[in-house]
C-alpha cells in the first residue's frame, strides 16, 4: 500500500492513512478525474463498499477527501443509513481528520483554512472557498482560470458549455449560459477555460 500512498499523500501521513485502510478493510480504487467529484463511498448489494478518489488531485486535497471517503465508510458501519452528510458523519470525519491536522502533513499557508473548515465541515471543500484555494496552493489547472481572476462580460468555457461572466451576489457569480439564455450561478473558485478570443 506504501507504494501506492506516497504517489498520492504526504509521507508523515501514509502510516496513518494505512491504519485506517487496515482497521475498517477499506476497499480503495483511485480513478481517472470525474468533472463533478473528487471521491465517493459506495455500497454494493451483497454488503461490500468500496471508496474511489480521483488521480488528478494534488496531495493535500486527495489526503482531505480519501479521509472525508472514510468518515462515510466509517458513519455507515455505525449508524446504517443516515444523512450522507449530517451530523453522524461531521462527528466522525472531525475526529478521523484531527491526527493529520500537524504542520508536518499540512503545511501552515493551509492548516487556519483546514481548522476553520472542520468546525462545521460541508458536503464538500470547494464551497469553503479559502481551504478549496489554499488546498490549490492559489493556482488552477493548467489552462484554466478560477473565475474571480477574469473580467465582468467575458465569455469562457465550462463543462463544454459557453458563459459570460457577469457580477458577483454576494459569493457567487451570475453567468449567462448562451445556449439557453439562462443565468446560472458559480463559486468564485471555480475553474474555467477560456475562449480563443479572450486568451
Amino acid at each position: 500500500m506504501y507504494k501506492t500512498l506516497i504517489k498520492y499523500i504526504p509521507e508523515k501521513a501514509i502510516p496513518l492513512v494505512e491504519y485506517l485502510i487496515n482497521e475498517h478493510k477499506i476497499n480503495l480504487k483511485i480513478v481517472n478525474q470525474r468533472e463533478t467529484k473528487h471521491g465517493d463511498f459506495r455500497t454494493f448489494p451483497n454488503g461490500q463498499t468500496q471508496i474511489t478518489v480521483n488521480n488528478n488531485l494534488n496531495e493535500y486535497q486527495f489526503l482531505l477527501t480519501l479521509v472525508h471517503e472514510i468518515a462515510h465508510h466509517v458513519t455507515h458501519k455505525k449508524f446504517g443509513r443516515v444523512q450522507p452528510h449530517g451530523k453522524h458523519w461531521k462527528t466522525v470525519f472531525q475526529h478521523l481528520m484531527l491526527p493529520f491536522l500537524r504542520p508536518d502533513i499540512y503545511p501552515n499557508e493551509i492548516l487556519p483554512y483546514l481548522a476553520n473548515y472542520f468546525k462545521n465541515p460541508k458536503a464538500s471543500t470547494d464551497t469553503d472557498v479559502n481551504l478549496s484555494l489554499a488546498l490549490r496552493g492559489g493556482k488552477a489547472e493548467s489552462g484554466k482560470s478560477f473565475i474571480f481572476e477574469i473580467p465582468n462580460g467575458t465569455v469562457f468555457q465550462f463543462k463544454d458549455t459557453l458563459y459570460k461572466r457577469g457580477n458577483k451576489r454576494r459569493t457567487r457569480y451570475e453567468c449567462l449560459n448562451l445556449m439557453n439564455n439562462r443565468v446560472y450561478l458559480f463559486n468564485q473558485n471555480a475553474e474555467v477555460k477560456l475562449t480563443a478570443s479572450n486568451i
